[in-house]
């Protein structure tokens, strides 16, 4: 057994992470209009967009793919929002289960949102910063539904996950 946390690991605590949002949410539609100003989404459901729209982007972006425009991102309902992120998971175990792939090739984004010095990025590198923006964000959620009454019962934490032991 290795030591490191593995990408394939990561995964599957997103896919963990996405499949329980997309539960609650079904379950609690009005959540989906709850005020959110979280990375400058108006409600929930444009903060849902924002976290699966950012997994299909990343996951183009780092396999090379034409990458989706922002405005082409559907706004709902929640089952195309869930579509972007079942799309974005098949692109990356694309990746991970190809042994040719060079998870150390940088990437060079000229991206104006990018600081400089983040500018240059190891596709390794890229793929975790998208799968844990994911969790950091159902986490801010899991917080927002509670302050609104509405606890979801989200254990993100990888303590409960079970994508690794």
């Amino acid at each position: 057994m290795t030591l490191a946390i593995t990408h394939e690991e990561l995964l599957a605590w997103n896919v963990e992470s996405a499949v329980f949002w997309k539960a609650h949410l079904d379950a609690n539609p009005a959540l989906l209009e709850l005020p959110c100003g979280i990375g400058g989404a108006e409600n929930v459901q444009q903060f849902v967009r924002h976290i699966w729209g950012v997994e299909l982007r990343w996951s183009q972006r780092i396999a090379r793919l034409p990458e989706t425009p922002r405005e082409d991102v559907p706004s709902g309902p929640l089952s195309a929002l869930f579509a972007l992120h079942e799309q974005a998971t098949r692109i990356w175990r694309g990746l991970l289960d190809n042994p040719a792939e060079d998870w150390d090739e940088i990437f060079n984004m000229n991206y104006d949102w990018l600081p400089p010095q983040a500018r240059t990025a190891s596709r390794r590198k890229l793929m975790a910063h998208a799968l844990f923006h994911s969790q950091r964000h159902w986490a801010q959620l899991a917080t927002l539904a509670r302050a609104a009454g509405s606890p979801s019962g989200f254990k993100g934490d990888l303590i409960f996950s079970e994508a690794l032991r």
